[in-house]
């Protein structure tokens, strides 16, 4: 039995208060500014260990993973800081500490402007 589970995509409007990256597509053309910032976004998720992590964090029960349980992705665990560290400048994370260890969480309100600009093409 496979433990994959498909992600839920938020509707923009169920951030409080962050707007979505960008427009749909099909909408207008984007911004040097919105281009900037979303090609950073997926240049983030290009990486396969980084689309790993992010899955990782995603997928967790509750919502959030510490790192001690995402670390065992192949690689160290200065790569793997790294990697989570890409992530969060991209905005696609946020993270808070607790004691020695570090919790992070998926940004739903990037990652459902990033679904809804995609979407916007099918």
């Amino acid at each position: 039995m496979s433990n994959i589970k498909a992600l839920p995509l938020l509707a923009p409007e169920v951030a409080e208060g962050v707007a979505p990256c960008c427009p749909p597509l099909t909408e207008r053309p984007l911004t040097a500014e919105e281009a900037e910032r979303t090609a950073a976004m997926f240049k983030a998720l290009g990486d396969p260990v980084r689309l790993r992590l992010f899955s990782l964090v995603a997928s967790h029960e509750g919502g959030e993973a510490c790192v001690c349980d995402i670390s065992d992705v192949g690689v160290s665990q200065p790569t793997v800081s790294h990697h989570l560290k890409k992530l969060k400048a991209a905005g696609l994370l946020t993270s808070e500490r607790r004691g020695t260890w570090v919790y992070y969480r998926v940004e739903p309100s990037v990652v459902a402007g990033m679904g809804q600009m995609l979407s916007s093409l099918g």
